[in-house]
């Protein structure tokens, strides 16, 4: 997780983008706008819906926040090539995208 709180003033707006590259092998960057301090939770989910990984669950102050994912589940097992999706939650926000995960 890269903090990038020190890029110029706070954002004024939420804002969950799209990660960098899609589709990715072997790493993906996940990039989000906090305008308020709050508790964060992004997680990644398969098709199914299903969480596979969470990459954060934890409180941030308000800023621009950097997170990479390397493809793995929870337990740091390789997953399978495929479409999977992101999802993060405040307690005011919440946002999905979809990735391409390509071995």
């Amino acid at each position: 997780m890269n903090d990038d709180n020190d890029n110029g003033p706070l954002p004024t707006r939420f804002s969950l983008k799209q990660n960098y590259p899609n589709p990715f092998n072997p790493s993906t960057t996940i990039s989000y706008d906090l305008p308020i301090a709050g508790r964060v939770r992004l997680t990644v989910c398969n098709v199914l819906g299903q969480t596979v990984a969470t990459l954060e669950d934890e409180r941030r102050a308000a800023g621009r926040y950097s997170v990479t994912w390397d493809g793995t589940d929870t337990h740091g097992c390789a997953l399978a090539s495929g479409v999977y999706f992101y999802r993060i939650e405040t307690a005011t926000e919440t946002a999905v995208r979809k990735m391409i995960f390509l071995k």
